[in-house]
């Protein structure tokens, strides 16, 4: 693609990346399959390539984000299916990130709008706050009828639908400190404690340390981490976002020089690509740019690291029928594809994979909460999918896609990670009746 941004532009070196991105767009059309908002609504503008031509010109030209722009990069799920269809290499991540940066310093959202944003970046990433806010969400479910009928309101609606109506209790085993391997070490690893994950369901990392101390792999859980900034990242709020990974980089960095580490294990695959990224969004803070590049080279999703270890064979071998779900910040983001499938199959289960399984589920982070009528859209269209399978039970690695999936859903869904820990010898995953785990005839 051409572009005409002048040298001043250029010498931003924001406004310069995202032109490189934009160089490489050869105006195909093949991220168009693909795109979730675009197989949903039909609209070119709803499309990467669509979004690609308003990004273009909102930042060629220098000028604000109008509500045009605003309207489309929002319905963007940033699945990062386009960034595996494209064949030119086009790093749409980047650049999608930029634009909401760009939309986040120039444009004026409807003060409702602006409320709700505010107040999801105040809440989910604290898992004090959040915990706090889901107990309030009890008071406010009947009122849930009566928000979906205001345009306006509908995120708040759907807020309240999604909040879950029992908590688990806090894990102590969140709280910093050093989980001991059993017998011979054979590894030595940070894990992410994050965020939301850890209020809405805290067995999904504490099963992770019971699973990875039964290998021999010491686990640590290093002081001053939290939320990887995800979600903010997500919504533009770019300041947030790299306070939180130099705080993460910070805290890691400690547990590296007392004694070093082989990962760092993250159980929710969006943090993970997030994660990953931590050396391209500090790359131009030079305190903090080569430990988040080492961080970044570290971080590991469980699946991806348990398949680099020498496994023993599993205690049980269930043959239960088992749907997986590669989320898209698994499959996309990190182009972690074979490594969960392959771990289920040697653990004993019948793997399924549902029909279109590129296609996101319509959890996204906050997207559930912000475009409630497109998400539910998807995420039936996903679980209709899924449920074709003839699976049992539902496995996926991201706590958004468990929760969106297990809103509409007749079967149980749980972390890939549980299930493994019962094949190795762990207890039946809570939540999943025994009949879900029979083996298949």
């Amino acid at each position: 693609m051409q572009t005409n941004f002048s040298s001043a532009q250029l010498a931003d070196p924001h406004v310069a990346e995202s032109e490189k991105i934009l160089r490489k767009c050869v105006h195909c059309g093949f991220c168009t399959a693909t795109c979730p908002t675009y197989v949903t609504l039909g609209n070119e503008l709803d499309s990467p390539r669509g979004r690609i031509y308003l990004i273009k010109d909102m930042l060629e030209n220098g000028r604000p984000a109008d509500k045009e722009i605003v309207t489309h990069i929002d319905r963007c799920l940033s699945c990062l299916a386009c960034m595996t269809t494209c064949p030119s290499g086009v790093n749409y991540m980047h650049l999608v990130d930029h634009a909401r940066a760009h939309i986040q310093e120039t444009y004026k959202r409807p003060l409702l709008d602006r409320l709700t944003r505010s107040m999801l970046a105040f809440v989910l990433p604290y898992p004090q706050r959040f915990r706090a806010a889901l107990k309030l969400a009890k008071l406010g479910k009947p009122f849930i009828g009566l928000f979906e009928k205001v345009p306006a309101l509908k995120p708040l609606g759907a807020m309240l639908r999604l909040a879950p109506t029992s908590i688990p209790e806090a894990s102590p085993l969140a709280s910093p400190g050093i989980h001991a391997g059993q017998g011979t070490q054979k590894g030595r690893v940070a894990i992410l404690t994050g965020c939301a994950q850890s209020v809405l369901d805290p067995a999904i990392n504490d099963t992770t340390i019971s699973l990875l101390t039964r290998l021999g792999v010491e686990v640590v859980v290093p002081p001053g981490e939290g939320c990887c900034g995800a979600l903010v990242h997500h919504m533009g709020r770019e300041e947030a976002a790299l306070a939180s990974a130099r705080q993460n980089v910070d805290a890691w960095t400690g547990a590296i020089d007392q004694g070093g580490l082989d990962a760092i294990i993250i159980t929710a695959s969006g943090c993970g690509t997030t994660i990953k990224d931590y050396g391209f969004m500090l790359r131009l803070d030079p305190a903090y740019a080569d430990k988040a590049a080492r961080v970044s080279a570290l971080a590991k999703d469980i699946t991806e690291y348990l398949a680099s270890l020498d496994l023993p064979e599993p205690v049980r071998k269930p043959g239960t029928v088992v749907a997986y779900h590669s989320a898209c910040s698994m499959q996309h983001g990190q182009k972690i594809i074979r490594q969960p499938k392959e771990l289920l199959a040697r653990a004993g289960f019948i793997v399924r994979e549902p029909r279109e399984g590129h296609l996101c589920c319509g959890s996204a982070g906050t997207y559930n909460i912000l475009q409630p009528e497109i998400s539910a859209r998807l995420r039936d269209r996903k679980v209709k999918n899924i449920e074709a399978t003839g699976a049992s039970i539902i496995a996926t690695g991201n706590i958004g896609c468990i929760t969106q999936i297990a809103s509409a859903a007749k079967l149980p869904v749980v972390h890939t990670v549980k299930l493994l820990d019962w094949a190795y010898g762990g207890p039946k995953p809570d939540g999943v009746l025994e009949n879900s785990l029979i083996a298949a005839e």
